[in-house]
């Protein structure tokens, strides 16, 4: 039945600059899971001021939060420790992502999986699988029933890892046709053409995911890219003839406007200038950089004017170690100020609603709080914790406020998140 929302409404448009925030506000859902309406509470319309309410008091009410970049197999290894990239995802990622391949294990893992994103207010993501079909097919079964937009793929890996996680070419492209057939556009969900990265998918593979691109309609290609120096060392050894490990990934047709590349920690010039031309998204994933000494990725850098590279932002759990956006938020902010980049609370609220549902090309459905769209809607208590309401009382403007749940929140602000609609989280007072 029609249901109101009440509370401080933000919303943003396409630039940081251009956003709505009503003080006293409402959002109105429809019966179908879509809003309907939202506003001023006080010019809410006749129709509907009969309807029930949720009211959320001084809360903020957002566009429920978008991971670009997450894996869902990884969901329990949140500080698993590493020497690097390669040696973590040797002695821990390959072995954990092995159990994948039981489908009962990954039915009652993606369940799991799916509740701590809406714990943390997050309502659409981009997600890695495992190489293995039943962890795709695991995660669309468990997201359908929650009506989430969850976007993922089989994960293609045939070189360089174990026997239990490597798939073939053959096998990578009839397993992901037949997952998209099956599931892409089902309801709210996508599938992703997902080649892991190129050190463990030969060319022969690389060359199939370029196939599929062409031959799979609307869907996109998510891959890792330029996340470490020994990554970085590791491709110019297998790929000594391409001039860069962005190159790479162009000699078999993979950037493109609907590719989107985790990292991007180190890129040159040529690289950025390339991937600018072909208007490929790179997904900045603060935490997992941090967490195994991957670098800091520049934001300034990647977005100079002459060439920028469109941004996205992501959790990358279990290389994360937040579930949370709002903490990510906050890894980003410090991550930027180390590399000489300031964003705003603007830039980074923006990002990681309306922006990442741009470039994940959801923004017929979500990202903002506009008539039509789903109503994937997360509530944030600005003084959720003892800590936060002391800073609130300092603030001054509603940079002021967002500034400081982005450096200070985490799952503690979520008091609320609704997915089409239906509220699948409250947190207990």
């Amino acid at each position: 039945m029609t249901r109101i929302v009440t509370g401080a409404v933000l919303t943003f448009g396409a630039t940081t600059a251009d956003y709505l925030h009503e003080p006293q506000g409402a959002v109105v859902i429809g019966d179908d899971g879509r809003i309907l309406w939202r506003g001023a509470r006080r010019a809410l319309p006749e129709a509907w001021r009969a309807a029930p309410v949720d009211d959320y008091d001084d809360c903020l009410i957002l566009p429920g939060f978008i991971d670009a970049h997450i894996h869902f197999p990884q969901y329990r290894m949140l500080a698993a420790p590493g020497k690097d990239l390669l040696d973590w995802l040797n002695r821990f990622t390959f072995p954990e992502e092995s159990r994948y391949g039981d489908a009962a294990y990954a039915a009652a893992a993606a369940e799991k999986f799916l509740d701590r994103l809406v714990t943390n207010g997050t309502t659409s993501a981009m997600v890695f699988s495992s190489v293995h079909k039943s962890c795709a097919e695991a995660l669309f079964a468990a997201a359908g029933t929650r009506r989430m937009a969850i976007m993922t793929g089989k994960t293609m890996m045939d070189r360089d890892v174990p026997q239990a996680v490597r798939d073939t070419p053959e096998a990578g492209a009839r397993d992901s046709e037949a997952l998209y057939q099956k599931w892409h556009r089902r309801d709210r969900l996508r599938y992703v053409v997902s080649p892991r990265f190129a050190v463990t998918s030969s060319e022969a593979q690389l060359r199939v995911a370029g196939e599929l691109m062409q031959s799979l309609p609307d869907t996109l290609m998510q891959t890792h890219l330029s996340e470490s120096t020994g990554e970085v060392a590791r491709i110019r050894a297998l790929y000594p003839n391409d001039k860069d490990y962005t190159d790479v990934y162009d000699r078999f047709g993979l950037l493109s406007d609907r590719s989107l590349f985790a990292h991007g920690v180190h890129l040159s010039e040529r690289e950025c200038a390339r991937l600018s031309e072909t208007g490929s998204i790179v997904a900045h994933c603060p935490t997992s950089n941090m967490f195994l000494g991957s670098g800091l990725m520049s934001m300034g850098h990647l977005g100079k004017p002459e060439r920028p590279v469109r941004l996205a932002l992501g959790t990358d759990v279990g290389g994360g170690t937040s579930y949370s956006m709002l903490a990510t938020l906050g890894a980003a902010y410090k991550v930027q100020m180390l590399a000489g980049y300031r964003p705003t609370a603007f830039e980074l609220f923006h990002l990681a609603t309306r922006g990442n549902a741009e470039r994940l090309r959801l923004t017929d459905e979500v990202g903002s709080l506009d008539d039509g769209k789903w109503a994937d809607i997360v509530v944030i208590d600005p003084k959720a914790t003892d800590v936060l309401a002391s800073r609130q009382e300092l603030s001054q403007s509603l940079e002021d406020m967002l500034f400081a749940l982005a450096i200070l929140g985490d799952d503690r602000a979520i008091r609320a998140t609704y997915v089409a609609g239906r509220k699948l989280h409250e947190r207990s007072e």
